[in-house]
């Protein structure tokens, strides 16, 4: 278990500019992910995954090649790589979004990846497109690794928190879409089909990714709509009775606006075990969705892993 110290602070208001500058460049970056990629079940082709010193879109499929792209924190720069050894470098810093999406696209050329992909942002209010975007904007490279180092942290729960199930579930994702790092697991049953209406989003994606009953949680690190970083959790098809029922920690709460438990970061964060705090919101509020759900589980549920014991059968 980690200490306090080990997550660090974050304050939405003082990285905002910060952030949206980086989630947009992130959304660039995804959406080339995006159109070079077939369709996997729930959009898990699009996400990116945390690495050792950022995210990265992993390996994507180039014809006989792979690239990959990665946003390496640590050295506040993009890195464009390609198996035949071939690799270009995009600083991350203060200026236009449409400035670096004109360096994306040359990087691309320049590594032989034609790739055409959406020019506006997604799920995002009054998109601007990529290369119209000629706002100045800042970057503050220590607030981008808090947030990478709070993900960390929120990555090694949810790792632990995820070995207690046998059934379907999704790796850990970081949506650029939305911006958050997400865990979700499946009932096994398909679901209503979901009315969509998410801004910035087209319902056929929303429709398809929640096709299949699940329960997910997840972490965010603000936005203008929610001006601080909270965890949430939340159910689809949400069960009767699912927003009455009582969540761990204390401080755990249902909003109805959003239809979602919600626990602050710092309630988290400054907990005597942040481990053990947030690990109790992914547990209490799965409980909640598969009790009330009916999910069958005897079959989906299993102790936590331990490192080097295989699971006993």
């Amino acid at each position: 278990m980690s200490g306090a110290g080990a997550w660090p602070e974050l304050d939405w208001p003082a990285w905002r500019e910060t952030a949206i500058g980086l989630q947009l460049r992130c959304q660039i970056v995804g959406k080339v992910r995006l159109a070079l990629s077939p369709w996997l079940n729930h959009s898990w082709h699009v996400p990116f995954y945390l690495t050792a010193r950022g995210w990265t879109t992993s390996a994507i499929a180039v014809d006989d090649r792979l690239l990959e792209i990665d946003f390496d924190l640590l050295a506040d720069r993009v890195r464009f790589s390609t198996s035949e050894g071939d690799e270009r470098l995009i600083a991350l810093e203060a200026g236009t979004i449409a400035d670096f999406h004109a360096a994306v696209i040359a990087a691309l050329r320049h590594l032989g990846v034609d790739c055409r992909f959406d020019p506006k942002p997604s799920e995002m209010p009054d998109p601007v497109p990529f290369a119209e975007d000629r706002a100045e904007r800042p970057y503050d490279g220590e607030a981008a690794r808090h947030f990478w180092r709070a993900l960390i942290q929120v990555q090694r729960v949810f790792g632990a928190f995820r070995t207690g199930f046998l059934g379907k579930a999704s790796p850990i994702h970081f949506f650029w879409g939305s911006f958050d790092l997400a865990s979700t697991r499946f009932s096994g049953r398909a679901a209503p089909r979901h009315p969509g209406g998410f801004p910035g989003l087209p319902d056929a994606v929303t429709c398809e990714a929640y096709s299949h009953e699940e329960a997910s949680v997840g972490f965010w690190p603000g936005s203008d709509a929610y001006p601080q970083p909270a965890f949430y959790a939340y159910a689809y098809p949400a069960p009767p009775g699912y927003a009455d029922a009582g969540v761990m920690p204390e401080g755990a709460t249902w909003n109805a606006e959003l239809g979602e438990f919600l626990l602050s970061y710092d309630a988290v964060r400054t907990a005597a075990d942040p481990d053990a705090a947030l690990l109790a919101f992914c547990q209490s509020t799965y409980d909640a969705a598969a009790d009330l759900g009916r999910w069958d589980r005897a079959a989906l549920d299993c102790p936590l892993g331990k490192p080097g014991e295989p699971r006993a059968v």
